[in-house]
């Protein structure tokens, strides 16, 4: 099957099966959203929902947390993975937003970048799910999946590598949903250490799948 053609496949199902995908992560404008996926890296989307509602009750914009210092932050934060270097981002990105953005929230990535705590992904999260534009961020599960299913060659072996070459067969206006589709397939389907091979619908043609139907003794 060529990669054209997996893609075809994957976008057909869940265009059918999931037509209106959505982030896990809990927010109500772009502030929470920009401090949620910051929080997000290396963490779940569970336990970030669970620390939010408190920690925007103390500093609900992006000029009462740039007031605040790291340590002022940190309890707010303190079960998230590595809480504090997120809490000295945080503390950087409230300040940056407010004196620079006018605690506005900037629609684009080189901007985003700018951004303490802010890399590539999250800036694409940011940028597709808040101004719908056609941006792949590539996580844990988006780099597992592409590869697992043949979406990507092997020879991509970084997230940029991967980011373009999901962007170079997917349509541009479907990109923002087939990021959530390939966060959601990995997380809860071709999961890292035991996939759930047996309710995936793409296993005529993965490749993952196919390696270990062949290293099954016979």
């Amino acid at each position: 099957m060529t990669r054209p053609e997996r893609f075809r496949r994957f976008l057909d199902y869940f265009t059918t099966h999931y037509p209106e995908p959505r982030t896990e992560l809990a927010y109500r404008n772009p502030y929470e959203l920009i401090v949620a996926v910051v929080l997000s890296a290396q963490c779940t989307d569970k336990r970030v929902n669970q620390v939010m509602p408190a920690l925007l009750e103390q500093f609900p914009t992006a000029a009462e947390l740039g007031a605040a210092s790291a340590e002022d932050i940190f309890p707010f934060i303190r079960s998230v993975s590595y809480p504090n270097n997120k809490a000295k981002h945080l503390a950087g990105l409230g300040k940056l937003l407010t004196e620079e953005f006018g605690g506005e929230v900037p629609s684009t990535i080189g901007e985003l970048q700018r951004l303490p705590g802010v890399g590539r992904k999250t800036a694409n999260v940011v940028v597709s799910v808040i101004y719908n534009q056609p941006a792949m961020a590539v996580d844990t599960h988006v780099f597992r999946v592409s590869h697992r299913l043949g979406l990507v060659p092997k020879t991509a072996t970084t997230p940029l590598a991967v980011e373009k070459g999901l962007v170079k067969y997917t349509p541009q206006e479907l990109i923002p949903k087939a990021h959530h589709w390939l966060i959601l397939h990995g997380r809860y389907i071709c999961v890292a250490r035991t996939p759930k091979c047996s309710v995936c619908p793409f296993t005529d043609f993965c490749a993952y799948y196919q390696k270990l139907a062949q290293a099954q003794p016979m």
